[in-house]
């Protein structure tokens, strides 16, 4: 898999009804994982709430979105970020080195529970970025 680059929005609770939404209007492939699907216990409120979701749609797109997590502020216009993903851990570990120097990160980029390496900062200019390294499949 090459790496990609594409949007991931945070919604306040309704990130199932918007990617459905999207699927809706641009078609495709939804992908959706909630707090409660991934075998621990979820925070109060979230077992239903989306984790991840990923829509492909046959043009090429890419759209991911997400619930914000537990103590998290939704504020439109601070819920967008840019998501870094593929399975060439060099290339993107190259990348979240240039991003998050000089910049703040809020989660290290390590293994995480879904067996992926993950890491989010915000770069120096403000931009959020989330990069998720995929174990390769083989």
């Amino acid at each position: 898999m090459s790496s990609r680059l594409n949007p991931y929005i945070s919604f306040a609770g309704d990130a199932k009804q918007a990617m459905e939404f999207y699927k809706e209007v641009f078609g495709g492939d939804l992908a959706v994982h909630t707090y409660g699907g991934f075998g621990s216990e979820a925070p109060p409120g979230y077992s239903d709430k989306i984790m991840h979701g990923m829509l492909e749609t046959p043009r090429g797109f890419t759209l991911m979105g997400a619930d914000n997590p537990p103590g998290t502020e939704h504020k439109p216009g601070n819920n967008i970020a840019v998501s870094l993903s593929g399975d060439d851990q060099d290339e993107l570990r190259g990348y979240w080195n240039e991003l998050s120097a000089g910049g703040t990160v809020s989660v290290p980029l390590e293994k995480q529970m879904w067996g992926d390496v993950f890491g989010m900062c915000t770069d120096k200019f403000g931009i959020t970025w989330m990069v998720n390294v995929s174990e390769q499949q083989g």
